[in-house]
């Protein structure tokens, strides 16, 4: 071994550096969890490999990842980079990383090997393994009274955009009483806001003989004072156990917040999508849940410049967050990924793109600010979850509502009086 390679039998210092959605940041866990059994995690400057886990679902975000990793080998660390990228965009990754592992967690330790005597290691197989059986390894950070829990990898969809299903395959279902078990153990362990995540939460146990609404009211039998977050679920799952799923919503633990993307006011663009559903069927949910509690809160995501798009279908889109006014919408550009049947349909100007996607943020700006006015002088049941801007606390009311305190105690409950408000927050006071 060279005098420049380090010693792996010594106790590296390692950082992780995390990309993208909810399932990543799961993952970064458990990297965590495993990693930390043989070194020790580090700020980046102290580091001696930084594992970069990745998200690939526009090309903004890959060029981001991959100029980062140049710059980190630069400065003379070893870089690792995980998640979805290196099997989007393998030919990419190849030229500027020698070691990679994708969304395999359970390669981190050989991939630290190869990385620090300077050999290549390129592992994309998708992971088999049921990572909620991985919770005992997860090193959790106290910052926050929020854990991130797996319920499921893979989906079972067929959208013509998207790339992230080369990665994370087909649907493979956690075991529900793994999950509980984690879910004990990090409830056990102080946490009180547990987001279940997934590609898609919907679909879960669909390729077993359960479903969520039955995992929810098993996490819901838990004893603690703890609260739930849903991840995404596509409409068209959402509509065969509405019923259920509601019921299942009824229960004190579960935030009544609901992030169900239609992706555009268009029915031709959503089966150009490849999404299996109408625009009916996504207000008909939205109705549903408004009607079954006094207050939820409804997320939904947008695409503004699909291949297919014409200026008659974005009005559709805008007049469908007019009519239905969601609480949250993410508002994304189309970028076009390698592979996917989209990629070499028609990508319109980028100035178009944006021109819509402020018109529905401006939008969405009004609705927010219409909306949250109403909630002035309101008495809300809080969890307080992290901490905010300057010297503020982030907490969150039973329909996941973010309002913001100026004390309390990260992990506790409050009863608090909404006093102002803007276009993202509620501003309130402890009673």
């Amino acid at each position: 071994m060279g005098s420049n390679v380090l010693d792996i039998q010594n106790t590296l210092k390692i950082y992780i550096e995390t990309y993208g959605c909810t399932m990543n940041q799961a993952d970064s866990d458990i990297l965590r969890g495993i990693i930390s059994k043989k070194h020790r995690i580090t700020g980046l400057n102290e580091a001696d490999v930084v594992v970069l886990n990745t998200c690939g679902v526009v090309e903004f975000t890959e060029r981001k990842i991959l100029k980062r990793a140049e710059e980190l080998k630069k400065t003379g660390k070893k870089v690792i980079l995980s998640g979805c990228l290196p099997k989007i965009a393998p030919k990419k990754v190849k030229k500027v990383v020698d070691v990679a592992i994708g969304t395999n967690v359970g390669e981190i330790d050989k991939a630290i090997d190869f990385a620090v005597l300077n050999q290549k290691f390129f592992s994309v197989k998708r992971s088999d393994i049921d990572k909620s059986g991985l919770y005992f390894t997860k090193v959790r950070k106290r910052e926050t009274a929020i854990a991130i829990v797996s319920i499921s990898e893979g989906c079972l969809g067929k959208c013509t955009f998207c790339a992230t299903k080369f990665a994370r395959g087909r649907l493979k279902s956690f075991e529900i009483d793994n999950i509980i078990r984690e879910i004990k153990c990090v409830v056990d362990g102080g946490f009180k806001e547990i987001q279940l995540t997934s590609q898609d939460t919907g679909v879960y146990g669909m390729d077993k003989n359960y479903g969520l609404p039955d995992l929810l009211r098993a996490i819901s039998s838990i004893e603690g004072d703890f609260r739930v977050r849903v991840g995404m679920m596509n409409p068209a799952n959402a509509l065969t156990m509405l019923n259920e799923l509601i019921d299942a919503f009824k229960s004190n633990k579960i935030y009544k917040f609901l992030h169900i993307p239609v992706q555009s006011g268009d029915n031709q663009i959503i089966k150009d999508m490849g999404r299996d559903y109408s625009v009916e069927d996504f207000k008909h949910i939205i109705k549903a849940f408004r009607n079954s509690f006094d207050d939820v809160m409804i997320s939904t995501d947008i695409i503004v410049g699909f291949p297919s798009e014409t200026q008659e279908s974005f009005e559709k889109s805008y007049e469908l967050l007019k009519k239905v006014k969601p609480d949250l919408v993410n508002i994304t550009r189309f970028s076009p990924r390698r592979g996917t049947p989209s990629y070499n349909k028609y990508d319109m100007p980028d100035w178009k793109k944006k021109r819509w996607s402020r018109k529905l943020t401006s939008l969405c700006s009004g609705i927010n600010l219409e909306r949250n006015k109403k909630f002035v002088n309101t008495i809300h049941e809080v969890l307080v979850t992290k901490k905010g801007k300057n010297n503020t606390l982030l907490s969150r009311n039973n329909a996941y509502r973010p309002i913001v305190l100026q004390n309390g105690e990260i992990g506790h409950f409050y009863k608090v009086k909404v006093v102002e408000f803007s276009e993202n927050y509620l501003k309130a006071k402890v009673l």
